[in-house]
């Protein structure tokens, strides 16, 4: 089976639908599959429902897709570093569904792992648990939780084989890889593709079996959401 396809456009070529549902990676703007977005962006596909830990800032990531009006609701943890976010969402434009971030992060991993649904402590007696199933266990009351699962996943990875095996670096393994296993079809993109046999085996994050199309990505800003540096001490 031939997975690797010559850029985002034809990777993503009969799987876009209007009111689809699309898994995300990445955390902040780090590890995110910028060329899928852009791609998708320029699809013109409309009415998605968006899984991602967040949505990008106003100009990058997947907040280009929310200029465009093409996100009508977010699965999200963390949505306050994009205005227009705020806007869409303050306006009744956008539909939200908040997620504690564990809780997203172990919905994604139990709709890849085949398990509908799980209960968690996170969330009792708030707003998080409204309209749903509680139970007790051992005196402690837990919130049941469903699984996540997509039409489409994206994700972005440091390195691949020509058959699909992934390999991520550092910050970026964050929600690549349980959103890798999650969708009905994985795209994945990544900044070097080797031949088959060239990665070891045990520095494979991703199996190839749940990657179904792969790119090279052309270009990476790889912007930082938020610079925290200071100026170093003269000694």
């Amino acid at each position: 089976m031939q997975k690797v396809f010559a850029d985002a456009a034809s990777a993503l070529d009969g799987l876009l639908f209007d009111g689809m549902t699309i898994m995300a990676g990445g955390f902040g703007l780090c590890g995110i599959p910028e060329n899928l977005i852009l791609a998708i962006r320029d699809s013109g596909v409309k009415d998605l429902t968006v899984i991602s830990n967040n949505c990008g800032v106003d100009d990058f990531g997947l907040g280009l897709m929310l200029q465009t009006r093409q996100i009508r609701k977010m699965v999200s943890s963390y949505v306050g570093e994009n205005a227009e976010f705020e806007r869409q969402y303050l306006s009744g434009e956008l539909e939200l569904e908040f997620n504690p971030q564990g809780t997203l992060a172990e919905r994604i991993r139990a709709g890849g792992a085949g398990i509908p649904a799980f209960y968690t402590k996170t969330g009792y007696g708030t707003l998080v648990a409204e309209g749903k199933e509680t139970r007790e266990f051992d005196g402690q009351m837990y919130v049941m939780e469903t699984a996540l699962k997509a039409d489409l996943s994206i994700v972005k990875a440091w390195k691949a084989d020509r058959s699909g095996n992934l390999v991520y670096r550092k910050t970026a393994r964050n929600f690549n890889p349980m959103m890798a296993t999650a969708g009905k079809v994985c795209i994945a993109e990544v900044e070097e593709i080797v031949e088959v046999g060239a990665l070891d085996g045990d520095e494979i994050h991703t199996p190839s079996i749940f990657v179904q199309r792969l790119i090279g990505g052309v270009r990476y800003e790889k912007r930082i959401e938020r610079r925290t540096t200071r100026p170093r001490e003269v000694n």
